[in-house]
């Protein structure tokens, strides 16, 4: 089971914007000590290929990015028996039953709507360890 304090969260995401509010949102939240943030697929699978003493314990990705989307990203690191354990989720603007189907069938622990608006940003923490809570 996953301790829920002092956790690193690695997240994925390709709108500055977007990128700006939930590392906030997550900063703002005590159970999260560190708060990694890259701009897609590619990106992810580098950091935490190359950062081996820094690997997050928890993973969230937007699903459409440039270069390599947050689903193919995730393919590889359910294929990797190194990376296969840390806890994904996945949270998009893509109110897509494939998308969420096919990324639940990869074992991601969760599949969020992004929100629009700035209080719900800050409940994408909580939600995420009501779920690692369960597992």
């Amino acid at each position: 089971m996953i301790q829920l304090r002092n956790l690193h969260i690695l997240i994925a995401e390709d709108d500055f914007d977007d990128g700006e509010i939930i590392e906030a949102s997550f900063g703002k939240h005590n159970a999260f000590a560190k708060v990694s943030l890259v701009k897609n697929g590619q990106e992810l699978l580098e950091f935490l290929k190359n950062n081996a003493a820094e690997t997050p314990d928890v993973i969230l990705t937007d699903i459409n990015m440039p270069i390599l989307s947050g689903i193919d990203a995730l393919k590889q690191i359910v294929d990797d028996k190194d990376l296969k354990s840390i806890p994904a989720f996945v949270y998009s603007t893509a109110i897509n039953p494939i998308y969420e189907a096919k990324c639940m069938e990869m074992g991601t622990k969760g599949f969020l709507i992004k929100p629009y608006s700035l209080a719900e940003y800050d409940e994408i923490p909580g939600k995420i360890l009501e779920i690692l809570s369960e597992i």
